[in-house]
């Protein structure tokens, strides 16, 4: 049996089953522990090939940006000023106050707000296109004011951002990684 699918096998010592991953740009890998066949990894991606086509396509609408791993100091030290200047922009715009910004190196999110009133953002802010990295800052300065999605925060969010669904769709395609 021959599969339609290009992927790349790895064989891993701790793993005890077969296990599909699509990457950011779209890469196909399955993992197998040592003992599978071809064959069995061929029927296996076969079985799989609906999920796999749905996240490929999904791979292909995304945006990759790629950035050297020597220049992560360097685009933190910017992320902290473009979002300390946009804060302030923001902030004296709806009139609320903030206390401390923080930039970080997070996995899974752009940006977050404390109870405490201390925003917190992604160093990749620095590199995404600024009506992105703007609309994470209005997102954040939002939370100050309500720490929720509600209707009350996105129509906050909208006196700034009225295009702020389509925003979110584009940032959620967005993909920075660092070699």
């Amino acid at each position: 049996m021959f599969t339609m699918i290009e992927y790349t096998h790895k064989i891993s010592t701790r793993a005890r089953g077969m296990r599909i991953s699509v990457g950011v740009d779209g890469g196909v890998v399955v993992t197998t522990p040592r003992f599978v066949t071809v064959g069995m990894i061929d029927r296996f991606v076969t079985k799989h090939t609906d999920w796999i086509s749905r996240h490929v396509a999904r791979a292909r609408l995304r945006t990759v940006m790629r950035i050297p791993h020597k220049d992560v100091v360097v685009i933190k030290k910017q992320a902290l000023e473009l979002a300390e200047s946009r804060c302030a922009h923001f902030a004296r715009h709806y009139g609320l106050a903030y206390k401390r910004i923080s930039i970080r190196a997070q996995k899974s999110r752009w940006g977050s707000c404390s109870a405490a009133g201390n925003l917190s953002f992604n160093y990749k802010i620095a590199i995404i296109p600024r009506h992105l990295a703007d609309y994470v800052v209005v997102h954040e300065i939002c939370h100050l004011a309500h720490m929720n999605h509600s209707k009350k925060f996105w129509d906050l969010v909208a006196q700034t951002m009225p295009d702020h669904r389509e925003l979110r769709k584009e940032l959620r395609r967005m993909h920075v990684v660092v070699d």
